[in-house]
């Protein structure tokens, strides 16, 4: 998978209070962006990472011994994971990320399907 940007985890992990949030959000990072990864389905990723949630059109990891959260869309066509934001577990507790993020906007899909993203795969 390529994970798209790298940037927000560290504007998130160097802000001084976040500093402990650096090795596991470059772990998660460098777990995922391997190209051993590659996930398909959410079947796929819940079975890679078993904390990983599905809310609406993103898939929120637990980072960091469930003290921050990752929200991401998954592109499965493309291979790549969109960091949407990185917040405590209190500032996802809040709610507000849902709309900022976008996770029950309207796909493209004209039903709604067990598969990630919002691009349709042609020859389906």
């Amino acid at each position: 998978m390529r994970v798209i940007s790298k940037s927000r985890l560290r504007e998130f992990w160097e802000r001084t209070e976040r500093g402990d949030a650096e090795g596991p959000l470059r772990a998660w990072h460098t777990r995922v962006s391997s190209r051993t990864v590659v996930w398909h389905s959410w079947g796929d990723v819940k079975s890679e990472i078993g904390s990983a949630s599905l809310v609406g059109r993103c898939v929120v990891f637990n980072v960091g011994g469930n003290k921050y959260r990752l929200v991401t869309r998954i592109l499965d066509a493309s291979q790549k994971v969109l960091i949407l934001k990185v917040m405590t577990h209190g500032e996802y507790d809040d709610d507000r990320w849902k709309i900022e993020c976008g996770c029950f906007e309207p796909s493209s899909q004209s039903k709604p399907t067990k598969r990630m993203g919002s691009q349709k795969r042609k020859g389906r």
